[in-house]
């Protein structure tokens, strides 16, 4: 990370902007604008990406905001443009996402600092080891004068490849749950303890993942997933005596994602009841659906007609750092199609007329804002 800081910054300076890193390893670079106010509109994604992963997946709203500095050629406008890397999105070392975003609207508290990874370091101990000071966290938060942030994402997805259209506007990211279930039942030797006499921990967890695949597929646009099963103390010869997964559920719909929820703590607690083990479930994340800024939608939708493409709205499935920002500052997202629908994988892809597109698009919006008087009566003293 320190060297991804290092070129976007090599990348930032010569376009006049000034970049920092935050206490939460945030990258922010600020273009300035034209006016006193310190008005900002904030323009990026994250940085960091899971295992195995493709190049496209966040990072490429970065680069796209970076560009779209580049595009306006020493160009100020009325308000300060503030590219940003956010840190951790996806919550791959410590089970918990949006550490980055979490920051900008003043959630990265005590609790969260002391979240460990599975070798016992936590996210404050991890801070200080890449050189930054937990203490400094607060001065990381957005002020009133940012009014507003837009991140251009992968669709991860078919949608748009099937309509056949480069862009999209999203409407509204659905909400979000994920947890962290535990079944504990008695390691005994695998050659010496009868099928009708175990307490099986990964037998137990196997059931159950069948159980969250059914719940799952019952109901239209609600997707249910085991990511993670990691069973202790994990070797051949003897029955798992604990076994720990990852649940993600997921629906536009907040009520139909905590009935589904539910159903699967109901399920984990009936199964281990019959297979005489105990079931355990801690909630790493329940984030409710988000809308997005209509006023900033429209723009976004305006914008992409002028590129000659179709504005087309669709839900996101995934989660992005602009929900988490949505609870203090209007948001919107701009969709690229990703051909094959692929994504979270090496063969993750992007068409270089696409991103022109996206370049064009971002361009026009940044412009139609600066002549909005909708926009402009958001600015500070206004």
């Amino acid at each position: 990370m320190h060297r991804v800081h290092q070129e976007i910054t090599r990348w930032l300076e010569p376009l006049g902007a000034q970049v920092r890193i935050d206490a939460a390893g945030n990258l922010r670079g600020l273009y300035p604008g034209l006016e006193a106010s310190g008005a900002r509109f904030l323009v990026g994604s994250h940085l960091d990406t899971v295992p195995n992963a493709g190049p496209y997946d966040g990072v490429l709203g970065v680069v796209l905001a970076v560009a779209l500095l580049a595009g306006l050629g020493g160009r100020k406008l009325p308000y300060a443009v503030e590219v940003v890397g956010f840190s951790d999105e996806e919550g791959v070392r410590f089970g918990t996402p949006f550490i980055g975003s979490r920051t900008l609207v003043g959630r990265l508290d005590e609790d969260l600092l002391g979240v460990v990874d599975v070798e016992g370091v936590s996210v404050r101990k991890a801070i200080e080891e890449f050189g930054l000071n937990p203490a400094e966290i607060g001065q990381a938060a957005v002020e009133d004068n940012v009014h507003g942030y837009v991140e251009f994402h992968i669709e991860q997805g078919p949608v748009l490849e099937k309509l056949g259209l480069p862009l999209a506007v999203v409407d509204t990211i659905a909400g979000q749950s994920r947890m962290e279930v535990t079944f504990v039942g008695r390691a005994n030797h695998a050659g010496t303890t009868p099928m009708e006499l175990r307490s099986d921990a990964i037998a137990a967890a196997a059931e159950w993942i069948n159980a969250v695949e059914g719940i799952g597929q019952a109901v239209p646009g609600l997707v249910a997933t085991v990511g993670s099963v990691r069973a202790e103390p994990g070797v051949a010869n003897v029955i798992a005596g604990k076994t720990s997964l990852s649940l993600d559920v997921r629906h536009a719909a907040d009520e139909v994602r905590l009935r589904a929820i539910q159903n699967c703590t109901d399920q984990a607690e009936q199964i281990a009841l019959r297979r005489k083990l105990s079931a355990h479930w801690k909630t790493r994340l329940n984030q409710p659906a988000v809308a997005m800024d209509p006023f900033l939608s429209r723009q976004i939708e305006e914008a992409i007609g002028r590129t000659g493409s179709k504005p087309h709205r669709m839900v996101s499935g995934a989660g992005h750092d602009a929900m988490v920002l949505a609870e203090k500052i209007p948001v919107a997202m701009i969709f690229l199609r990703t051909p094959g629908g692929i994504s979270h994988a090496p063969e993750e892809s992007v068409a270089v007329e696409d991103i022109a597109k996206a370049i064009e698009c971002g361009l026009y919006l940044l412009d139609q804002l600066a002549l909005s008087t909708i926009f402009q009566a958001r600015m500070p003293g206004a």
